[in-house]
């Protein structure tokens, strides 16, 4: 498949389904932090916080979400309960090498403001790929 060609069942994910996911994952992501910050004491009576070593455990295992996830079901949870996959932009399946690359560049697609450098290529690109996307060749679907 060349650029800009998809099968007819599929077709490409803009900013606002994304959003949708990326707020479904962080509920998940918000668990997550939670969780360990119950296990490492984290928590206060006015919420709580991670910092130091649990901060890092958080950060590995964010990333280690979105990337096995993407490689080996397709997407994130927030991304498979919307319908959507990540996948190469040949088609093929998304793999693990190109999930840690586009997840990786997510922090350019996050600043300068909560991912509008992201949503602007989505906005710009013809086949509405972020920074991580175009880099890692890989495409948003709906199927």
């Amino acid at each position: 498949m060349k650029n800009g060609e998809l099968a007819a069942a599929e077709k490409y994910v803009g900013v606002g389904l994304r959003f949708v996911a990326i707020l479904i994952d962080g509920i998940i992501l918000f668990i997550l932090a939670y969780l360990i910050a119950a296990v490492t004491g984290g928590i206060t009576a006015g919420g709580f916080e991670i910092q130091g070593a649990p901060a890092f455990l958080f950060f590995i295992l964010s990333l280690l979400y979105y990337v096995l996830l993407e490689a080996y079901l397709g997407g994130t949870v927030g991304k498979l309960a919307l319908g959507m996959r990540v996948i190469i932009e040949d088609g093929s399946p998304c793999t693990i090498s190109a999930s840690l690359i586009r997840n990786l560049l997510r922090i350019v697609d996050f600043l300068p403001f909560a991912y509008l450098v992201g949503a602007i290529l989505i906005w710009t690109s013809p086949i509405k790929q972020r920074f991580g996307d175009r880099l890692a060749k890989t495409v948003v679907v709906k199927k």
